[in-house]
């Protein structure tokens, strides 16, 4: 099978992101149990859920370095070895302290894969593949959040005052998977030649992917290393790379204050704030899990077909149309559509938002910097996620659901204004022919 590699490659890398959305979702069966148990005031709560939020900020700014300096592949390791710390940490953890120091750590982790591994995919994919590919990280996030939701729904059917600990701790199992696969994989070629100026291994990898564009493909990489040697070093932060800074930026910053992570986070406490029951409110995060993962599939399968600002601009009108809808069903506090509402949202989110930051983010930089620029992307990600994850408990608490919801739709309507004036095609263009498309 030709690109076989390739694939196998490309999804052992992407179940990260399973660890990912797996860590990130199993949470929301258990913080309100958590908060119980330890009878924590409603601010000392929303720090001890966003404190994983925290870590990912650290973990995204360091995943760059992290990836440069160890390599995509010893660094792929060591993240898929501290989910499993802190996967059980987090699990049998006796006081709120020790549980967020456990959970920091899986932040960290949450934050640095989202840099390093849609940074090796991107570097070992062939451009008319690489949306493909990229987005399957994205796949295995909203997957993995899927099996989140189904898992804190039987557990807690299960029952017992410690079903919120096995939420927790079935996240050590992919964990001890993942870190064993990585060990199948190959360096990134561009990481051997821009880092380590292995000509000959990165040669090798890139006939193991595919031997009829090696060539090509190599050349092109050291035609590139070439160009930056002449334009001597360039720092990240300078003009050369602000048009690629500023996108990136806004990509992140825009795909948190759709209220994603709100959603996620706090999915049963939302259905809770619109009347249904506790169980109804679990099992009704399952169909967020399924919702979430059908039309991240169906953005995936178009990606490349239709592009990224294409499927942008769907999923921006289907957010305004959601959250206006959300935000009129708390202010009349009719609740009939809810569930309704907020599975149209997730998908809205899932096939344009979703499927495209991670892809993009990793494409529109240069060779140079591009480990950078993807921590640069996600950490302005993980920034925004940690500030409203931490503080939607209190302002829903204080203020309800209208204002909230509101604010989220102003957003999209200016993610719409980005997506129309800003945002540049990046579908079907080699990484090394992107300065010419982004402009920089």
């Amino acid at each position: 099978m030709k690109n076989k590699k390739l694939i196998l490659w490309s999804l052992t890398v992407a179940l990260s992101g399973f660890l990912f959305g797996l860590d990130t979702a199993v949470i929301s069966g258990a913080e309100q149990k958590i908060q119980a148990l330890w009878s924590l005031s409603n601010a000392l709560h929303g720090f001890a859920i966003a404190i994983a939020l925290y870590g990912t900020v650290f973990g995204a700014a360091f995943g760059g370095w992290f990836a440069d300096k160890l390599g995509r592949k010893k660094a792929l390791f060591w993240l898929g070895a501290l989910f499993f710390v802190s996967a059980v940490g987090s699990a049998v953890a006796q006081d709120v302290y020790t549980f967020m120091v456990f959970r920091f750590i899986g932040g960290l982790c949450i934050g640095a894969s989202s840099v390093v591994s849609p940074l090796y995919i991107s570097e070992i994919a062939p451009a008319k593949k690489r949306g493909f590919l990229v987005a399957l990280f994205q796949f295995n996030i909203v997957f993995g959040i899927m099996i989140a939701y189904v898992s804190n729904y039987f557990f807690q059917a299960m029952g017992g005052e410690s079903d919120w600990r096995w939420m927790l701790g079935i996240v050590g199992i992919p964990s001890i998977i993942f870190t064993g696969l990585t060990l199948l994989i190959s360096e990134s070629p561009r990481w051997l030649i821009l880092q380590k100026n292995d000509i000959e291994a990165a040669k090798a990898v890139l006939n193991e992917i595919d031997p009829e564009t090696a060539d090509k493909t190599l050349a092109s990489i050291l035609q590139s290393q070439q160009n930056n040697i002449k334009l001597g070093n360039v720092t990240f932060f300078s003009k050369k790379y602000a048009f690629p800074i500023l996108l990136a930026f806004l990509m992140a910053f825009f795909n948190q204050v759709s209220g994603i992570n709100a959603i996620i986070y706090y999915a049963p406490r939302v259905f809770e704030m619109s009347g249904l029951g506790k169980a109804t409110a679990l099992l009704s995060s399952v169909g967020i899990g399924l919702t979430n993962l059908i039309f991240t599939m169906l953005g995936v399968s178009l990606i490349d077909r239709f592009g990224r600002k294409t499927l942008m601009y769907i999923g921006s009108i289907g957010y305004i149309i959601s959250l206006s809808l959300i935000a009129r069903a708390f202010y009349v506090e009719q609740f009939d559509g809810m569930t309704f509402f907020v599975f149209a949202f997730i998908a809205a989110h899932a096939i344009g938002q979703g499927a495209v930051i991670w892809v993009f983010i990793s494409e529109i930089f240069p060779n140079e910097v591009r480990a950078s620029g993807q921590a640069f992307g996600s950490l302005t990600h993980w920034v925004f996620a940690a500030i409203i994850t931490n503080i939607f408990p209190y302002f829903a608490g204080q203020f309800g659901g209208t204002p909230i919801f509101m604010f989220f739709t102003v957003m999209m309507i200016c993610q719409l204004l980005y997506v129309w004036f800003l945002m540049p095609e990046t579908k079907g263009v080699a990484l090394e022919d992107m300065d010419v498309r982004i402009g920089h």
